[in-house]
């Protein structure tokens, strides 16, 4: 029992930072928000609303420079202020701010908010097992090797995370009648619109996935689902 006290303590003390950091998630987007009141925009959620069989999609704009796109733990869509600028701009269409906002209703659908939860836990309990075993066996580098094996771990759940929300999104944006064009530009845009493309971080280590390896992904679904078409 004594053995296992690091590892539950560790759990416990990630669910708790996961708590506080839902929380204070929450009190930041409350703060530096407002409802999304473009017409197009909001054209466009009606539709992907439809598609879903719900009333309406609430997006919210976040006050904040950096091109992004959040589900908050809650559930709550929102674009921040710098992506809607992009826009505004005529850098990023309304389609391809769509399928951003379709991506993240993938991330709300498939639960990925609670998982997270449980595989931060998981992680962090991972974590202090592996240093605790290889600080014996390998002092002074086995608590890096630890965090490192952690790390891509995390990436590895993270990069699952965003393919499981870019094929939702393929399906709603395609059932709504705007297809997955804008969101396989978008793609190709975001290195650009973001600054920052992984250049030089390995694969292993990137928490979301390579551009050309998410267009890939689309494009294999949308062969499948042609396959799948019955014929006339």
């Amino acid at each position: 029992m004594l053995k296992l006290t690091p590892i539950l303590l560790a759990i416990g003390y990630a669910l708790l930072m996961y708590q506080f950091s839902a929380w204070r998630t929450k009190r930041e987007l409350d703060a530096r928000s407002t409802e999304l009141a473009d017409p197009r925009l909001r054209g466009l959620m009606a539709r992907m609303a439809e598609a879903l069989g719900v009333e309406r999609i609430r997006v919210n704009i976040y006050e904040v420079e950096p091109v992004n796109g959040l589900a908050a733990p809650d559930g709550r869509i929102f674009l921040t202020r710098g992506f809607y600028n992009k826009y505004r701009a005529g850098e990023v269409t309304g389609e391809e701010l769509a399928s951003v906002v379709a991506h993240e209703l993938g991330h709300v659908a498939l639960g990925h908010s609670r998982r997270r939860m449980i595989d931060f836990s998981g992680q962090n309990a991972v974590r202090v097992a592996l240093a605790t075993v290889l600080g014996r066996l390998i002092p002074g580098v086995g608590v890096w090797i630890a965090n490192t094996l952690a790390g891509m771990l995390a990436a590895r759940l993270s990069r699952q995370d965003e393919y499981e929300a870019d094929a939702y999104a393929a399906a709603l944006l395609t059932r709504a009648g705007i297809g997955t064009e804008p969101q396989k530009a978008l793609f190709l845009k975001l290195e650009k619109l973001t600054g920052m493309g992984g250049r030089g971080i390995p694969a292993w280590l990137m928490s979301h996935p390579k551009t050309e390896d998410r267009v890939r992904a689309i494009e294999a679904l949308e062969a499948r689902w042609t396959r799948e078409l019955p014929q006339e």
